[in-house]
């Protein structure tokens, strides 16, 4: 999971393709527009045989504001190699209070980082 949310970050429509599972994958992805993602949080995640699931929060940047991308994913393992499946998803805005740690990453508080 971690590194498909590299590649979104990246902008690597090659690899996110590659490890999307030929059943559910997209003929192409575009990733023009995609939002400025800044962090990536792993709320749960599962292991049963070849089948997994990984309960995600990624976070982003959206104009003055931020938002978020929360997602319990189904993933299959196949010659040793794991692929998405499909997901659940949910989107909403993000509102840091002024004292809360900043959604950027920094470690700072909200209030003297990117308000």
């Amino acid at each position: 999971m971690r590194s498909r949310y590299t590649a979104f970050v990246q902008k690597r429509a090659d690899y996110l393709l590659q490890t999307w599972h030929p059943d559910t994958r997209p003929a192409d992805l575009g990733l023009e527009g995609s939002p400025e993602w800044v962090s990536l949080q792993i709320l749960d995640s599962t292991e049963q045989g070849s089948r997994g699931t990984v309960h995600f929060r990624a976070v982003y940047r959206a104009g003055a504001g931020w938002g978020y991308l929360e997602e319990k994913s189904d993933f299959v393992r196949e010659d040793g190699r794991w692929y998405y499946l499909s997901g659940e998803t949910e989107e909403a805005q993000l509102k840091p209070g002024r004292n809360e740690l900043c959604p950027c990453g920094s470690g700072k508080k909200f209030k003297a980082c990117c308000r």
